[in-house]
């Protein structure tokens, strides 16, 4: 999983709440166990008109915003059933943190365990990063992990609380296997102990 240290980069209002896993990623993509290639389907029943051409409505298919790295969001994003598809779609489309009020549980699990950032913030901040991110290329924000905070494009600050423990994964890139990986020299020395205790294992 890569680091997540800061990250600086266009914004993209997505001004709708209750946006479930099935929006992000429709139930038609999860035939798949790759984490890849998921990004074109992607918001897709809101990103393309039924004859597969782009809708140039949806925000993310605008020019300004077509390389967003974030997202600001309605309230209760990624809400509804727990397909680990979202934030997979979601990183492989180039959105490595997403900002609302709330989040569905298991989706806001999901996202640090993929390397995502899902920041909650109050109502009232919300509304200026949403005012921020409607300012279209110039809705630069920076996401400082290590500070806690959100810099936007006027030197504005908002600060934002996460668990020590996920932004400790999130900083050095440990995913569940990760993690382990860390304790690859004490499982090796059990493993070797524990061959010399009962060699006929």
């Amino acid at each position: 999983m890569d680091k997540f240290a800061t990250l600086t980069g266009v914004a993209a209002p997505l001004e709708i709440d209750n946006v479930d896993t099935d929006m992000i990623i429709p139930k038609q993509y999860l035939k798949t166990i790759k984490r890849t290639g998921l990004g074109k389907g992607l918001f897709s029943e809101m990103r393309y008109k039924d004859d597969g051409s782009l809708n140039p409505d949806f925000v993310l298919n605008q020019p300004a915003y077509a390389n967003a790295k974030i997202l600001v969001a309605g309230n209760n994003f990624g809400c509804g059933s727990s397909r680990e598809h979202a934030p997979w779609a979601l990183l492989d489309y180039g959105i490595r943190c997403i900002v609302s009020t709330e989040f569905g549980d298991i989706f806001y699990n999901n996202c640090f365990k993929n390397g995502v950032l899902p920041i909650k913030v109050g109502a009232e901040d919300l509304d200026k990063l949403m005012d921020d991110a409607r300012r279209g290329a110039n809705a630069t924000l920076t996401i400082d992990l290590a500070a806690q905070e959100i810099r936007g494009p006027d030197g504005g600050v908002v600060k934002f609380d996460i668990d020590p423990f996920r932004k400790h994964c999130l900083l050095e890139g440990l995913d569940d296997i990760g993690l382990t990986m860390v304790k690859s020299p004490a499982i090796a020395a059990h493993e070797q102990k524990s061959a010399a205790a009962h060699p006929w294992l």
